[in-house]
């Protein structure tokens, strides 16, 4: 036993003032989820008078009563619909997380056609390509519930058309590898959008309301001079009954999602069984965790006592703790499942780079997931720091990283800067998933740092020309750079550019860890063998 004691004061000044502005960016972050659940029920009414479901209500109906669900990616493309705070609305315009439908874990994936007829807006594309490669990555069946307009043709890029291809493509990478692609087409899925149905193993129709066509009758009409009704074209008969395209017909939209939940109980698959609870949890109330990270990236913090929060029975074997103190690594276990964490208590130097090295390859010589929590400003820079190597060090913590053979899982905690984002598996790094506490900053410096690394450039450039310095100017340039990057490194900005997989309450790290860790080994144990099926449309 290697029990962490805690050091927390949850009556202190800084513990309670680090408490206020988490919960307030937790209140943010929820408003904002719920801006884009209020907005797609504002069509509720219209849908209801159709006989249709919302998209959140179908997406209720198709999971399993009462089981766990992780919302992916909620505040995707926040402020890149509109440039107002106040009326942006989150999402990129679909629902997507991983949850359990007849007893399987599957990737889940909705068009919110509440909003703009399920038309993708900004950062869709790449909140689909994600949940798309969590489910390949993860070996996920894929339920997809589509409803959607395509592409908004008043912001057209060619860019987003050519990488949307990635889209079918990876539809057809799921069928390869042996993983279903169940798909119910609950209204419009029109030209490239209908390769969306059309790339699915099983496809559920409903009756008067789908709509599947290369060209819908205003462009045929232009294109050709045929006239034609969408039902004629497209409709959920026609596609059942002549061209084949579908496979069940359904009566209306609970119809279709009970269709859709029989093909998935029907599947052979195996279906994850309840673990024996023989582990303990945290001694430490996981409410604390809101007070123990400051806001200030700047202000030092101890992660053990953050991990001591969400460990069973809080118990954290330290390796090698006296040596490279900084970085800590260490070895716990989350509801039973045994992982390898690895974290900050201040910028990375070389000691802590080599034991972190040492740390992941034992971690994969054992198969234990490593979990990355980033409180990092970097690796240390300085002469004593290159003269002893700080690069080839580094290098050789991002070499580990990048080879690493078991899952890894990073947590942006705090800050995550420069080089130290890497060396901490970020983003780049493809970590099987990526979350962000509310307070993390993640930016290649800091944006007073950068301020003043491009003032003393200008300076001296103006020295070497003999021209005299204007300090006017200088002051307002390093205002412009420290309002740029000040204003790209929040949870806010990099969550909306879907830099993460999605911003998460930190009292929710256990169960969060938890899930994905469930979800990982299932992977791990799935055999080539039983992925070798895909079915062969007519």
């Amino acid at each position: 036993m290697a029990v962490i004691e805690s050091t927390v004061v949850p009556s202190s000044a800084a513990f309670k003032a680090n408490r206020d502005g988490m919960l307030a960016l937790i209140a943010r972050m929820r408003s904002l989820e719920d801006r884009t659940r209020t907005a797609s029920a504002a069509a509720k009414d219209r849908f209801h008078k159709r006989g249709q479901l919302l998209p959140r209500e179908r997406v209720a109906l198709v999971l399993d009563p009462g089981s766990p669900f992780i919302e992916l990616s909620t505040l995707a493309g926040y402020m890149f619909d509109v440039p107002d705070a106040e009326k942006s609305v989150p999402g990129g315009g679909v629902i997507a997380g991983i949850g359990f439908v007849a007893g399987i874990r599957c990737m889940v994936s909705a068009n919110d056609s509440g909003i703009d007829a399920g038309a993708l807006q900004p950062f869709g594309l790449d909140k689909t390509l994600r949940v798309q490669e969590l489910a390949l990555e993860n070996k996920l069946p894929y339920v997809q519930l589509v409803e959607s307009a395509g592409a908004n043709l008043l912001r057209y890029r060619v860019e987003d058309f050519i990488r949307g291809g990635n889209i079918f493509r990876n539809l057809a990478r799921l069928s390869a590898a042996g993983l279903p692609v169940v798909t119910v087409t609950h209204g419009s899925s029109t030209a490239g959008g209908a390769y969306q149905t059309g790339l699915s193993d099983y496809i559920v129709m409903v009756r008067g309301r789908t709509r599947a066509f290369l060209a819908g009758p205003p462009l045929l009409k232009a294109a050709t001079g045929e006239i034609a009704t969408e039902e004629e074209l497209g409709g959920a008969e026609m596609h059942t009954s002549i061209s084949g395209l579908g496979d069940y017909l359904a009566e209306d939209d609970r119809d279709a999602l009970r269709i859709a939940r029989d093909i998935m109980a029907n599947l052979e698959w195996d279906r994850p069984k309840a673990a024996a609870e023989s582990f303990k949890p945290p001694r430490y109330d996981s409410e604390e965790l809101l007070g123990i990270m400051p806001m200030d990236h700047k202000r030092p913090v101890d992660m053990r006592q953050a991990i001591a929060r969400f460990v069973d029975d809080s118990d954290f074997t330290e390796f090698g703790a006296n040596y490279g103190p900084a970085t800590v690594c260490g070895h716990a276990r989350i509801e039973g499942q045994a992982i390898g964490i690895i974290t900050n208590n201040g910028p990375l130097d070389v000691p802590g780079a080599n034991k972190a090295t040492h740390f992941i390859q034992a971690c994969c010589q054992s198969r234990t997931p490593l979990l990355y929590m980033n409180n990092t400003t970097g690796y240390m820079v300085g002469k004593a720091y290159e003269e002893a190597g700080m690069i080839k060090h580094g290098s050789k913590m991002i070499q580990a990283v990048t080879s690493a053979t078991v899952p890894q899982i990073t947590i942006y905690c705090g800050a995550s800067f420069g080089a130290g984002n890497y060396g901490m598996c970020g983003r780049g790094f493809h970590p099987r998933f990526c979350f962000s506490w509310p307070n993390a900053k993640t930016a290649v410096m800091g944006g007073e740092q950068a301020a003043e690394t491009m003032a003393i450039v200008t300076e001296a450039a103006a020295i070497r020309r003999g021209k005299p310095i204007e300090k006017e100017k200088l002051e307002a340039m390093k205002a412009q750079i420290t309002g740029v990057f000040d204003g790209q490194m929040d949870v806010f900005s990099t969550s909306a550019r879907v830099l993460d997989d999605g911003v998460i309450d930190p009292r929710d790290t256990r169960s969060v860890l938890a899930e994905v860790l469930a979800i990982c080994r299932e992977a791990e144990a799935r055999t080539p063998q039983r992925m070798q099926f895909s079915v062969a449309r007519p």
